[in-house]
């Protein structure tokens, strides 16, 4: 009997597909795993849609970043169909005014020209202090920012500033959820992820150790077996 589960893997801001690649490996052999397209719209309820209407009938599903508010987005508008939830480095809090007013400004470069420099500046929030010399993990933001380019970058940030407070609904999530951050996150603290998985019934909080925004690049492999360990039980 064929009891494989189909896996829906959602980037976050400014990643792409590449993101995920040091992990999918591991869990490949689970079942398909698709890579989700989050950059074609403005607002989280139309990109939830769209993956929605791409998407198996019923898959686990992983958000890392932005993915997570869109996972949020998506356990709103069809829980049913979500068999397993990852929610990697993210929150379930709304904008804050200074980081919208922070987001316009971001956006007001990237119409500019500036979208190069902006990356810069992204990198040293991603990773942890240790890896701000990785020339390599560098090169991969600037790759990851190229396969988004800088007019979805802004229809990303757009959706990030309007998504609404998605703590009120925690509580509604029924399926296994595994809560993932790291110790050293400079874009999200680790605080939010404990407010999330108190929220969330019987969900598992992992903490990785020396490690930034970007666990599945940084430490692949405790990444991978914190996700084999939420798919298998």
């Amino acid at each position: 009997m064929d009891n494989t589960m189909p896996i829906l893997l959602v980037p976050g801001l400014v990643c792409s597909p590449r993101v995920f690649a040091p992990v999918i490996p591991a869990l490949w052999r689970f079942g398909p795993v698709t890579v989700a397209n989050h950059i074609r719209d403005d607002n989280m309820g139309a990109i939830a849609r769209r993956i929605l209407a791409e998407a198996p009938p019923r898959f686990a599903l992983a958000g890392h970043s932005m993915g997570g508010y869109i996972a949020f987005e998506i356990m709103r508008q069809a829980p049913e169909r979500v068999a397993r939830l990852a929610l990697m480095s993210t929150q379930a809090r709304p904008d804050t005014p200074e980081a919208t007013a922070r987001r316009r400004g971001l956006i007001e470069r990237a119409r500019g020209g500036e979208y190069r420099a902006i990356l810069d500046e992204l990198f040293a929030g991603f990773v942890h202090p240790s890896r701000l010399g990785d020339a390599s993990l560098r090169q991969l933001v600037y790759d990851m920012g190229a396969d988004v380019g800088a007019d979805a970058f802004i229809r990303q940030q757009m959706a990030v500033m309007g998504r609404p407070d998605s703590r009120p609904t925690m509580a509604w999530i029924k399926c296994p959820t595994l809560v993932l951050t790291s110790d050293t996150d400079n874009t999200v603290p680790n605080s939010l992820s404990d407010e999330m998985a108190s929220g969330i019934p019987g969900a598992r909080l992992v903490v990785l150790p020396d490690c930034g925004h970007l666990p599945q690049l940084e430490l692949p492999q405790a990444t991978a077996d914190a996700l084999v360990e939420w798919l298998c039980n």
